[in-house]
This record gives C-alpha cells, sequence and structure tokens, in this order.
C-alpha cells in the first residue's frame, strides 16, 4: 500500500479542488496569502458545485451564521500555518476550533483537514465522523466524497454494525463523485496538469470503493471495469486494486487477466504480495482445469 506521505500528498492535491465554493477565498482575501501552509493553496481553488446549475448553497460570507471576529480569524491562520508533518498538532487546533466556532465558516476547510489527518493518524472512525459532516456541508465536495467511499469500503465487514447502510453510503459517495468530477470547472490559478491530477485521483477513490462494494456484493463483473478505471487514472498504482480486480477477474473466469492483475500487485512493495503471489498460483492451476470465460 502506498506509503502515508504519498497519500497525504494525493489528498491534499485533491483538496485543493474544494474551498472556493465555500466563500473562503473571499474569507481570507484580506489574511494574506498562506499558500503552501495546512495543505491548502491561496487562493484556494475550485468550485465543487456544478457550474451551470448548482444545487447546492454554498458557505459565503453572506450565508455565513455569525460574522468572523479577530479571535476565529487567528484561530483559523493558526490552523492553516501548523505543518502537515504535525499532524498531532494539526488535529488539536481543529478540534479547538470547532469547538470554540460550531458556526464557523471555517468549518468547510476544517473539517476537511482533519478528514485526512484522522486517515493518516489511523482514527477511522474520527474521519468517518467528520467527513459526513464535511459532506452535509458541502454535497458536492467531490475530494471528500471519494476519500469516504474508499474508506468505508475498505473497513466494512461482515461485522461492522449496519454493514448493508454502510456499503450502500460508500457506493452513493462514490457514484455522486464520479457524477460531479466532468461538471468540475478548472480555477483560473490553477494549472491544467494540476487540476487534471487532482480530479482524476479523487476518481481513482471513487472508482476503487465502487469497485469493492460490487465486489461484496458479488457483483463481480460489474465491478471489473471499477477497478480498471480506477488503476487506469492512478499515476502511481495502489496494489490493493491490483489485488481486487485480479479478485473480480478470477471470480468471474477471466484466469489470463486475474494471473496479470496478481502478478503486478505482487512485483510492488507492500503487504500484499505474498498473497498476490499466492491468488496468481492458485489462479494459474484454476485455469488449466477450468475454461476461462469470454470477455
Amino acid at each position: 500500500m502506498r506509503s502515508n506521505r504519498k497519500l497525504l500528498l494525493d489528498t491534499l492535491t485533491i483538496g485543493a479542488l474544494l474551498l472556493a465554493s465555500c466563500g473562503i477565498a473571499a474569507a481570507q482575501g484580506s489574511q494574506g496569502s498562506q499558500s503552501g501552509q495546512g495543505g491548502q493553496s491561496q487562493p484556494p481553488a475550485q468550485s465543487s458545485d456544478k457550474p451551470k446549475a448548482p444545487d447546492v448553497t454554498p458557505l459565503t460570507l453572506d450565508s455565513a451564521p455569525p460574522p468572523v471576529n479577530a479571535e476565529e480569524d487567528a484561530a483559523f491562520k493558526a490552523f492553516q500555518a501548523v505543518p502537515n508533518t504535525d499532524l498531532t498538532k494539526k488535529i488539536e487546533l481543529g478540534e479547538d476550533l470547532i469547538r470554540k466556532y460550531p458556526q464557523s465558516r471555517y468549518l468547510p476547510p476544517v473539517y476537511y483537514t482533519l478528514t485526512i489527518a484522522y486517515m493518516q493518524t489511523n482514527q477511522t472512525q474520527k474521519m468517518l465522523d467528520v467527513g459526513d459532516k464535511e459532506v452535509a456541508l458541502q454535497p458536492n465536495d467531490i475530494a471528500t466524497l471519494a476519500i469516504l467511499a474508499q474508506t468505508i469500503s475498505r473497513v466494512t465487514n461482515s461485522s461492522t454494525p449496519n454493514a448493508p447502510q454502510q456499503l450502500e453510503k460508500a457506493s452513493t459517495y462514490a457514484k455522486k463523485a464520479i457524477e460531479i468530477a466532468p461538471t468540475l470547472s478548472k480555477p483560473e490559478n490553477m494549472t491544467d496538469e494540476t487540476f487534471a491530477a487532482g480530479k482524476n485521483q479523487a476518481l481513482v477513490a471513487a472508482h476503487s470503493g465502487l469497485g469493492l462494494v460490487l465486489i461484496k456484493h458479488g457483483q463481480n463483473a460489474e465491478a471489473i471495469p471499477e477497478m480498471e478505471q480506477a488503476i487506469k487514472l492512478d499515476k502511481d498504482p495502489d496494489p490493493v486494486n491490483y489485488y481486487l480486480l485480479g479478485i473480480a477477474n478470477k471470480s468471474t473466469s477471466h484466469f489470463d487477466d486475474a494471473i496479470t492483475a496478481f502478478n503486478k500487485c505482487a512485483a510492488m512493495a507492500s503487504t500484499l504480495q505474498a498473497t498476490c503471489k499466492a491468488q496468481a498460483d492458485e489462479t494459474k492451476k484454476k485455469s488449466a482445469t477450468e475454461l476461462s470465460a469470454p470477455k
């Protein structure tokens, strides 16, 4: 599995796509540039709403419940200033800001950043809780939708309370992210390359999450194109996705494709190497005794 540092950089790239529609750029305009601090580039970048017919009311300066005061501004600037390498401090200041200013206009970027920080510190339940709060505020936040879809699909198993409902949520979030992606408008201050990379990384997580939900429902044929798309869009493919593609192909008797996927997984440094090698060997034996299904 990719390193925490790599995953953090990927998710922060996605996060650069979410803030402009929540009025944060305008709110921070008087505070000076915070570029490179707290994982958010200023002015932040994108409209996560559909450009032509937005169906949500973004959190803007006009709609923010209370006016921002100096203390709230200072708290948010301090939160942003903490480097992403100091996740403990980042979480501490983010949680403190939420407690002190529960109606803050800065909640979307704080919720998003905490979602990533909790993921990086393996606080999965906190990640899911705060991510759901972010989606409630910003229903078209492609980054959080995609990250939650992938995470929920991976952590949910038969012993998970309300597992069917959790998998349904993952599917809904993934489909929403995939639906939103083509509607995103590139911010003026973002390069085409950065914009495409952020959008694609969100789609990687969304397709992976949806594919795994389908696998867990036994819909392996439907899962194959989702996993293939996740791998195709990822500049640094996750071995988990190769493993899942192998499982889906093996389950539908596409043995050659399964062996290829398992071998690619086995060639990558991860905790799945031994498992993928064993799966490749088992699939080779299976293909010798069973007919492959036509593609």
